[in-house]
């Protein structure tokens, strides 16, 4: 459940066209503000009465996974329901129950707090689908559903569980939310008519990110269970690495970056040069961009204008809890098409941030064997998951 839609067909091709899906929003705050919204029926998966005390957060993820699960062609029915397991990330749960409880004159929902907390889309999502095993929610900011998707394939490779639904859900377009986000001067600045093309990953221009709304799901399985059952397999989840910067709650550090990115190609088994593509955390804020530049060249060294990078946050928006599950989708359609999505907006390029940047209409990857998703976060955790084809 994109911005974009909620076929991944239609993500894909979107932004390869670079079409924005960032639009104005909230004309009453004092500021001007942009956001990613999500076009949602939630009749499609709800009756009015089921729609009491669920967040417009828990709503994309069921929506999500039931799309996940359609598309693997699986059903609970196919697995011991015992071994069987959502792994959700969620950075700040149900922001419009929070924010109606706010400012609700003192007339409170009594299902506000099932409403707002994290794990409630894992808890839904597991409902649905009477799902027995380990039902688990990672709230790590911007890196929330790339560590889910991570922990999910280590139950997985441990035996822990048969089939996992991994990534995450995030719904913060809220007056309250947006007021935060822009009292800490990260999000993006434009001028009337101009917020579709705000957010400019890597331009020497860029001066923030948009926040985005949407919720994306995986199904996980052996690749021998996956054979077995004849399933259409997009690509292999072959490395991921996680590593902490333990220097600042806000700012980025390339050294705890590259860590990450290290421990990614290690377990995959790959060298550098034989990834392709890189769909880059890329945030379009002044010292981010750098940062993460600057670990992608430690790591790659003479083998760095080899790699293709491109941040997708500039058209879709920055989905916090949901935006390395949305990247893994679109990093791995990526490769399953042999297509890169183009990093949008950016007419100069911060000398800077000088890399091998995916430009509109350059799209075509002929030879792509490995990619590789970003996900930095506040806190200082750093995910990167790395894909093989199938």
């Amino acid at each position: 459940m994109a911005p974009h839609g909620d076929e991944p067909g239609a993500l894909f091709e979107a932004l390869l066209q670079a079409r924005s899906a960032i639009h104005p929003v909230f004309p009453e705050l004092p500021k001007p503000a942009a956001a990613a919204t999500v076009a949602f029926d939630e009749t499609r998966w709800f009756t009015k009465l089921q729609l009491a005390g669920v967040d417009r957060v828990s709503q994309l993820a069921v929506a999500a996974a039931d799309l996940a699960w359609r598309d693997a062609s699986l059903s609970i029915a196919d697995a011991d329901p015992e071994r069987v397991g959502v792994y959700a990330g969620c950075g700040m749960g149900g922001a419009a129950a929070l924010e109606a409880a706010y400012r609700g004159n003192g007339r409170v929902s009594p299902l506000t707090i099932p409403a707002f907390m994290p794990n409630a889309p894992a808890a839904h999502v597991a409902m649905r689908n009477g799902v027995l095993g380990p039902v688990l929610t990672y709230s790590v900011a911007c890196a929330s559903s790339s560590v889910a998707i991570a922990e999910a394939a280590k139950a997985i490779q441990r035996g822990e569980v048969d089939i996992a639904i991994a990534g995450g859900s995030e719904a913060l377009i809220v007056p309250g939310v947006v007021l935060a986000w822009q009292a800490m001067q990260t999000l993006a600045t434009f001028q009337p008519g101009e917020a579709a093309g705000a957010v400019r990953p890597f331009a020497s221009d860029r001066s923030g990110f948009a926040l985005g709304e949407g919720a994306a799901f995986l199904v996980l399985e052996s690749a021998e269970r996956a054979r077995r059952r004849g399933a259409r397999s997009y690509a292999t989840l072959a490395g991921w690495g996680l590593s902490s910067d333990a220097t600042h709650l806000t700012k980025p550090d390339a050294p705890g970056q590259a860590r990450a990115l290290r421990q990614a190609l290690r377990q995959a088994g790959l060298q550098p040069r034989e990834v392709g593509y890189c769909n880059a955390h890329g945030t379009a804020t002044r010292i981010g961009d750098v940062v993460e530049r600057n670990a992608l060249a430690q790591v790659w060294g003479d083998d760095f204008e080899s790699l293709r990078v491109s941040s997708t946050k500039a058209l879709h928006g920055h989905m916090l809890g949901a935006a390395g599950a949305i990247e893994a989708l679109i990093t791995v359609l990526a490769l399953h098409r042999r297509q890169l999505p183009p990093n949008a907006n950016c007419g100069e390029i911060d000398p800077a941030c000088r890399m091998n940047l995916v430009m509109q209409g350059d799209s075509a990857a002929p030879a792509l064997e490995a990619a590789m998703s970003n996900s930095f976060a506040f806190g200082g955790t750093n995910s990167v998951l790395l894909f093989r084809r199938a």
